[in-house]
């Protein structure tokens, strides 16, 4: 399976499993991200450019990079963890390690406008971060 299809069908995953009540049944796996994680231009215009962020926005963000470890798992059998720091105003870091190995990392600030103006534009950043995960710990198991 190539890495941008995994990386979608996991975040998916991770996605779908926290819809307790099944108030995303209905909508398509695109339908779905889209909301999540597309903001267009004229969308970012209305939020503000200092905010605090919510724990919805962070726990969105931080499926992102759970999707990332999983598929790293599924396709080294490395188990990956991901560990975020986010503060109200949403300056932060997210990190991805196998072992002592950081398979990548991410600074934020203004975490609260973080989106992808198209939903190519989020498989392409999975799919990025995934190739770079494999190819960081390909380098370095060894040393």
């Amino acid at each position: 399976m190539e890495a941008k299809e995994l990386f979608i069908q996991t975040l998916i995953g991770q996605v779908r499993a926290l819809d307790q009540f099944g108030t995303w049944t209905n909508k398509s796996n695109e339908e779905l991200l889209v909301e999540k994680y597309i903001k267009t231009k004229e969308d970012l215009k209305n939020i503000p450019i200092i905010d605090d962020i919510d724990e919805m926005q962070i726990k969105d963000i931080r499926l992102i990079f759970q999707a990332v470890a999983l598929a790293f798992e599924k396709i080294t059998g490395v188990m990956a963890s991901v560990v975020m720091e986010m503060s109200h105003e949403g300056f932060g870091r997210v990190v991805v390690f196998a072992g002592k190995i950081v398979l990548c990392e991410k600074f934020f600030k203004d975490a609260h406008r973080y989106s992808f103006r198209e939903y190519s534009k989020l498989e392409e950043e999975g799919e990025k971060f995934l190739l770079n995960a494999q190819e960081t710990y390909n380098k370095y198991k060894n040393v």
